[in-house]
């Protein structure tokens, strides 16, 4: 990501230099370390000069693609500049959601475990960026003299360095195509980054399955399903509903967690319920522990689960009828409170309320006089999640023998499905483990690589247009700077001190903005 003076301010050579550039020695210091390449000189030299023709074309394309994105930037900074304006005036109210370049940090998510993905996409993408003006520079006859990977600070990039008097001497859309080939390049390597992960599925078809159903990877030890899921289980269902990937995996929670609010909010006792139950035998609704409900808190053993009769409530078309049936249902279930095993209950038949407020079953038959149809109590901020999976041993090319008729109860904990009872934050309980959409068509396949790859992607893609806008915004010491130097000496009706009172406008402007934007973005993230 050198800015133009990196790769203008070494000593003057010709054109064409007809032998090999002196030794340069690499540079060291306390907050800068660099590592010059001499290598790939000829080589790329010797490929630009003979597809020269086609490079020209294709740089030519990228010149019309990055004035663009510096002429929508520049738009973007002047309306950031008027919005910071009119806040200091008191116009208008400042708002925090129009945080800059935000956007990129919804898939980028940088954490700790993800530093490593950061640094290798980084790496990349800069490379990228100067590998096209290297590239377009030696289709325009100019050889550059080295290569260098640098790091400043804590931060690495890379750069290209070029001979300032022979830049130029070159046409004025020549230079063009040399200043915007990176940012070109860069935006052309999300294009392919977005398409590799599109096609991934289909490039690694034969070796996974993917969209079956999805499976863990790691269960960190603080997780709170740590002891009931294991890397490589297979999750099949979340509360009867069938899970094939792991965005649905994560939706079906958020739509759980809404719901368990709602029911929460529902009831002014803060006792909530949920639509399905269990048919639970009288047996062993008297041998439980009989507890008691106050102050929204259930005392039960915490092994335990409170379950109270299932409540069917019926809202009538006028408020205080409807609040009366929801609080007389409160009060009946607080005295009948049961504390129970909640993987066990699980494994019996299902009951639910219909619009007659008869408690039913799935298969539409009422509980026997035997049994009782009871629900789990749902605290606020508490969700129930019934989570049924297998062990990956259980594959097999039968797929009739890993998905036995889940909607039979009685079939749960037998074979390949078990099924246990999570109650608590939803929320934290599925961003605790890491999962993967893709299952391996081989037990000892490797199950990482799909995951690595789409997070490799994933970052590269996110890394290349953070590179690639920032080097179109008009800003001192990057391709902005250059690009639009170059762009405003092509107006010959404008005077050069003209031109030169414009760029230096628009320097100081961009960069006095996107640096308070960054900073804002900055602490923003931190906070």
């Amino acid at each position: 990501m050198a800015g133009r003076r990196g790769r203008r301010r070494w000593s003057p050579q010709t054109l064409l230099p007809l032998r090999r550039t002196r030794q340069l020695s690499n540079t060291v210091s306390c907050w800068y370390c660099d590592c010059k390449f001499l290598a790939l000189n000829e080589p790329l030299f010797r490929f630009g000069r003979k597809h020269a023709r086609y490079l020209r074309g294709w740089f030519s394309m990228g010149v019309g693609f990055s004035l663009s994105a510096v002429v929508g930037l520049m738009v973007f900074v002047l309306c950031q500049l008027v919005q910071a304006a009119l806040v200091h005036m008191g116009y208008v109210q400042p708002d925090s959601s129009l945080r800059w370049l935000s956007f990129l940090n919804a898939g980028l998510n940088i954490s700790p475990s993800s530093i490593g993905y950061v640094c290798i996409s980084t790496v990349i993408s800069v490379m990228v960026h100067e590998f096209g003006h290297a590239l377009a520079a030696s289709s325009e006859g100019v050889k550059m003299e080295y290569l260098a990977i640098f790091l400043a600070g804590l931060f690495p990039g890379a750069l290209v360095a070029f001979n300032h008097t022979s830049l130029l001497a070159l046409p004025r859309m020549a230079s063009l195509r040399i200043y915007c080939a990176g940012v070109w390049h860069n935006a052309v390597f999300c294009a392919v980054c977005a398409l590799a992960l599109f096609l991934l599925p289909f490039l690694l078809s034969p070796f996974y399955i993917y969209g079956e159903t999805p499976l863990v990877l790691d269960v960190p030890s603080v997780s709170p399903l740590s002891g009931y899921l294991s890397p490589h289980d297979i999750i099949h269902s979340l509360n009867n509903f069938r899970i094939h990937n792991s965005e649905e995996w994560k939706q079906i929670i958020n739509d759980l967690t809404k719901q368990t609010l709602s029911h929460s909010s529902g009831l002014s006792s803060g006792l909530g319920t949920l639509e399905e139950g269990y048919c639970i035998p009288h047996s062993l609704i008297e041998e439980s522990t009989l507890t008691h409900f106050e102050g929204n808190q259930t005392y039960c053993p915490s092994d335990l689960t409170a379950f109270t009769p299932a409540s069917c409530l019926v809202v009538s078309g006028a408020d205080d009828v409807s609040y009366m049936n929801k609080q007389q249902s409160a009060d009946s279930a607080q005295e009948n409170v049961h504390c129970l095993d909640a993987n066990n209950v699980v494994k019996l038949r299902r009951c639910a309320c219909n619009h007659e407020k008869t408690p039913q079953n799935q298969s539409g038959s009422i509980c026997s006089q035997v049994e009782s149809c009871m629900m789990p109590v749902q605290l606020s901020g508490q969700g129930w999640a019934e989570i049924t999976y297998s062990r990956l041993k259980c594959l097999s090319r039968d797929t009739e023998s890993l998905y036995p008729d889940e909607g039979n109860s009685s079939s749960r904990g037998k074979g390949c499905l078990q099924t246990f009872v999570f109650v608590g934050d939803l929320i934290s309980m599925s961003h605790s483990i890491h999962m993967t959409s893709y299952l391996p068509r081989s037990i000892h396949f490797a199950t990482w690589i799909p995951n690595k790859l789409e997070k490799i992607l994933t970052c590269a893609f996110h890394v290349s247009l953070l590179v690639a806008l920032l080097n179109s915004l008009p800003v001192y010491y990057l391709d902005g700077e250059s690009i639009l130097e170059a762009a405003l000496n092509s107006f010959d009706s404008i005077s050069s001190r003209t031109r030169q009172l414009v760029l230096r406008s628009c320097l100081l402007v961009g960069t006095f903005v996107s640096a308070c934007r960054i900073l804002q973005t900055a602490y923003f993230a931190l906070s």
